[in-house]
């Protein structure tokens, strides 16, 4: 199973977490001043790493991928859309088959670390991407300062290169009218705030990725701990606001049940649409509401309501016509599953 597909700790309102570490080559020139030579080396390097690494790594370069596939690792967050628009022989990834570890090659550093896990598991997360780590770095030798630490192409990941995310649902707080001073005060402490795609914006969305903003002057093990001092916190205010709606129960359930009506009986769908109805479907799901549906129906329902994983998983290229109307079939499909 993928890990986007497993149940996980608090995951009514955190969807998933995501740590990455950038790391460079020490004898070979960073992106900005790298040949394409230095760069097909760096590739080469990683690809010949990958069985000491384990974890069932493998490398694909991304000039041999379809549109289709690399739009759907951009659906599930494993990669960048700046990343994939190139289309060069020296970008490449390395993924194993539960697509929990992604390793981004010639990024924006030759070697972009990320692993994933579903609901808050931050521990976890930083424990397996510090054995990677540790793996990595008894093969190669890695950029190192004594006084910065870990040297890497942004001035704003040098240090100890690891940047932590949560994806969170925050429909309660947004429909209570508490999400602003929420994600205000989540920026105050130093993170970031985008949508679940990395983009900023705080319009039209109840799913938010939080992020660790500092790398030099704070160790892994602090940026982690912050990082779920805010996220627990987001956690309990978001709980607190959907205990609140659900005082006006009748008002509620009649938004949730229209909701799923028209998932049960549309004849199509954009993913808009989609994406608004399944957040108020899982509302239900998480207040006990909705009995019909599941945490693992409404986990698929978010991946396969998305455009490139639809097509994927239909094995052909939709038009935006076909594409509303497989949407709406296939969220059909999976709501009446047994």
């Amino acid at each position: 199973m993928n890990w986007y597909e497993e149940p996980g700790k608090e995951n009514d309102v955190v969807l998933s977490t995501r740590i990455k570490i950038s790391r460079n080559f020490a004898n070979l020139p960073f992106m900005y001043k790298a040949t394409e030579k230095d760069l097909l080396e760096s590739a080469n390097r990683i690809n010949k790493l990958l069985p000491k690494l384990g974890y069932g790594l493998k490398f694909y370069k991304l000039k041999d991928m379809d549109i289709i596939t690399k739009q759907s690792l951009l659906e599930k967050n494993l990669v960048n859309q700046e990343f994939i628009s190139d289309n060069t022989d020296v970008e490449a990834i390395a993924i194993n088959e539960e697509e929990n570890i992604c390793i981004m090659i010639n990024e924006e550093d030759h070697i972009n670390i990320q692993v994933f896990c579903s609901g808050l598991e931050l521990d976890n997360c930083f424990n397996l991407i510090s054995e990677i780590n540790e793996k990595l770095q008894k093969e190669e030798k890695i950029a190192f300062d004594k006084k910065y630490g870990y040297l890497t192409s942004e001035l704003t990941n040098v240090g100890t290169g690891l940047k932590a995310s949560i994806l969170v649902h925050l429909p309660g707080l947004k429909k209570t009218g508490n999400l602003q001073k929420i994600l205000d005060v989540v920026e105050k402490f130093g993170m970031n705030i985008r949508n679940e795609y990395g983009e900023y914006t705080k319009q039209n969305t109840d799913v938010y990725q939080i992020s660790s903003r500092q790398t030099l002057g704070i160790s892994e093990k602090d940026t982690i701990e912050n990082l779920k001092i805010i996220t627990e916190k987001i956690v309990e205010q978001e709980r607190v606001a959907r205990k609140f709606l659900a005082k006006n129960s009748k008002t509620l359930e009649d938004t949730i049940y229209r909701s799923l009506g028209i998932l049960l009986y549309a004849k199509r769908m954009s993913l808009e649409e989609a994406n608004s109805l399944i957040s108020e479907v899982k509302l239900g799901v998480d207040l006990g509401i909705l009995q019909e549906l599941t945490d693992c129906k409404i986990k698929k329902m978010l991946l396969y309501a998305k455009t490139a994983n639809l097509q994927k998983l239909l094995g052909k290229n939709l038009t935006k016509d076909e594409l509303e109307i497989e949407r709406a079939k296939f969220l059909q499909k999976i709501i009446k599953e047994n």
